[in-house]
């Protein structure tokens, strides 16, 4: 009886796009649809590039958004990227969208590859991602702090951050 449920719970959380992702060989993880009812998929860093290859060659042609946060001292440090299928209505006015998350290990490997080759407009967000966060984006045309000085240590938007007493600025005139 269990297992009866545990597929219960699975099928409720599979979403049509992660289905579509599984029947064509790419390896993901269907999470809890977010607060809208938007399918997240769970996607390993190392088939994050080819997973939103495929998904813009099917018609998800936007990136809306990339960003990351922190789960907690001493958990995950998490990169997402919402992507929209844009232009591509018939007789329905909503957008299809998905929300892909990769999940890095805080004291692990905190690179991904970067979408730059993809999305265009991914270069800032990416940037603002490893300023803040410290995810390092293989691939990235220009990977340099955006918001901090180029000399500012640590990653100011992770929980367990500790402040600087002070900062000084270095060659200021």
């Amino acid at each position: 009886m269990a297992k009866e449920s545990e597929l219960l719970v699975e099928e409720k959380i599979s979403g049509p796009i992660s289905d579509w992702l599984s029947k064509n060989g790419f390896e993901n993880t269907p999470l809890e649809d977010d607060h809208l009812g938007i399918e997240v998929i769970k996607i390993a860093p190392s088939n994050l590039l080819s997973t939103v290859e495929v998904l813009k060659n099917d018609g998800f042609n936007y990136l809306q958004c990339q960003g990351g946060y922190d789960e907690g001292p001493g958990l995950n440090i998490v990169c997402f990227y919402n992507l929209i299928e844009m232009n591509q209505f018939e007789n329905d006015i909503t957008p299809r969208e998905v929300r892909l998350k990769v999940f890095l290990e805080r004291n692990g490997d905190l690179t991904v590859p970067s979408l730059y080759s993809l999305f265009r407009g991914s270069d800032w967000q990416e940037r603002e991602t490893f300023d803040m966060f410290g995810v390092n984006f293989i691939g990235h045309p220009h990977p340099k702090r955006l918001l901090m000085p180029e000399d500012w240590k640590g990653w100011p938007l992770r929980k367990d951050y500790v402040q600087p007493d002070f900062y000084e600025m270095q060659d200021a005139y």
